[in-house]
């Protein structure tokens, strides 16, 4: 695990612990509106990570307590061998651009980069909104395979493509981007999560490299959340969120950012889905 990783992951009960302790809004219900503005390194490709979480979807989400759940797909099932995998789309769903997410577009882009994790014989479009998986080997543990970042459905199979290009069925779309400098991308009216994720109506996210800079951007207001920052220029200078605690920062925030009562712990940034899951109080 790298150092990123190892820091950038806290369990929700010391989130919780620590935001009551700093008197901050662990209880509080999901606020929609605002802008959501974070700092993040150069290392670890953490704003790609962020951003493609917030423009794509998969087929399957692991949600932050651990359980799998439908995102595009509604729902699967599998032959008694588990070799042959079936599932079935959100209808109603379409891409940045307008045009309408369809069996062909999942199956192109699942065939085009493969599963990792498993060996995949073919990826066939059965009707419209139905996809059919073949594997060489049998995996009862392909849905969870494909809530993977490395999974993401885009038009016609189309990946990856740069951040400024990029057109997803997520809970956001591009507004404007430059790959490892940064990130700006507005909320998408009527998305299907609406109520559930994706709630402020701005996302920024940019890159600076220098941990002491990054602690500045957030103590004076420039940003609200900032990943690794020198402690140093937090720490007694104001009120600030701290996780997993304050001799170990992987993530400080204001105390007017919603965090939610459970963060994920399979990658940075709240698996990458920061951007939807975090609000402005």
């Amino acid at each position: 695990m790298t150092r990123i990783d190892r820091r950038a992951l806290f369990t929700s009960g010391a989130a919780a612990a620590l935001l009551a302790a700093a008197g901050g809004s662990v209880n509080a219900s999901p606020k929609p509106g605002g802008v959501l503005r974070l700092a993040v390194p150069r290392e670890g490709r953490m704003l790609e990570q962020a951003a493609r979480g917030a423009i794509y979807d998969n087929l399957t989400e692991v949600a932050p307590d651990g359980l799998l759940r439908g995102e595009l797909a509604t729902s699967w099932q599998s032959a008694t061998d588990a070799r042959t995998w079936t599932f079935n789309l959100r209808e109603g769903v379409t891409f940045h651009d307008g045009t309408p997410l369809t069996a062909e577009d999942a199956a192109a882009s699942l065939g085009a980069l493969g599963v990792t994790g498993s060996d995949v014989q073919a990826v066939t479009a059965l009707d419209s909104h139905q996809v059919l998986l073949e594997l060489v080997n049998p995996n009862p543990h392909l849905p969870y395979l494909l809530a993977g970042a490395d999974h993401l459905i885009a038009p016609r199979g189309e990946l990856p493509v740069p951040l400024e290009g990029a057109v997803g069925t997520g809970c956001y779309r591009v507004e404007r981007a430059q790959e490892n400098r940064h990130f700006r991308a507005s909320k998408v009216a009527g998305h299907y999560k609406a109520g559930a994720a994706g709630w402020a109506d701005t996302v920024e996210i940019i890159v600076i490299p220098d941990a002491s800079v990054r602690a500045e951007a957030l103590r004076d207001g420039y940003v609200d959340v900032a990943a690794l920052p020198e402690p140093r220029g937090l720490l007694k200078r104001g009120e600030f969120l701290y996780h997993p605690s304050s001799k170990d920062i992987a993530l400080a925030a204001r105390h007017d950012v919603g965090i939610p009562r459970k963060v994920g712990q399979r990658a940075p940034l709240d698996d990458g889905r920061i951007a939807e899951r975090w609000w402005r109080v």
